[in-house]
């Protein structure tokens, strides 16, 4: 089975091509919603979380406030980075576990959305990598646009990712989303023939 990686940068349309992929029939999971999974209450993640971050960060029905915490890892690279140590083992436990399932399900190709995956190192665990991009501009204005961000808070995000155009070279196919919607999708359905090709 073909394990494929997309990646690229906050606000850059990652989830409009693994969208069109699922709706190809392209098996997809996306690493966010892992990680929404490990911050609910009861988790060990949130255990450590409120362990390490303190108890402020813990909404009042167990789950990790997910704004509080990104106001704290956003400002704080050191935060940011035990946040990791916490968070990164238990995603990459469900990706090897959705990637058996799909090869259990005898699928061809099997898609994983994560935004750090060049950061982590853990691109090399795919065997093809996808990298979505788009002008810089043109990011900042979406995330802002996108999370009601003042525009210094979203460069800040945007600042604390790897810049889009050193993740560019990692990339055995490039996605640019800058210009309209439609023109996304043709990529997109280009990069679907590619993976068919592939298998």
């Amino acid at each position: 089975m073909l394990k494929v990686g997309l990646t690229g940068g906050i606000a850059c349309g990652k989830t409009v091509v693994r969208r069109r992929l699922e709706e190809r029939g392209i098996p997809t999971l996306d690493a966010d919603v892992v990680v929404h999974r490990l911050l609910q209450s009861g988790t060990e993640v949130t255990r450590q979380i409120a362990e390490i971050f303190g108890h402020a960060l813990i909404a009042s029905d167990g789950s990790v406030d997910r704004k509080a915490l990104g106001a704290l890892v956003f400002t704080d690279e050191e935060a940011r980075k035990k946040l990791n140590v916490i968070v990164h083992p238990g995603v990459w436990r469900e990706i090897e576990r959705f990637f058996e399932e799909r090869e259990k399900a005898s699928d061809p190709v099997a898609v994983v959305d994560a935004a750090l995956m060049i950061e982590t190192g853990s691109y090399l665990r795919y065997d093809l990598v996808v990298v979505v991009h788009c002008r810089p501009l043109l990011q900042l204005e979406r995330l802002m646009a996108r999370d009601g961000l003042s525009r210094e808070d979203a460069e800040r995000r945007i600042r604390s990712q790897m810049p889009i155009e050193e993740k560019r070279p990692f990339a055995d196919f490039l996605v640019d989303t800058s210009e309209s919607i439609e023109e996304t999708l043709k990529q997109t359905d280009e990069l679907l023939s590619r993976l068919r090709r592939s298998y």
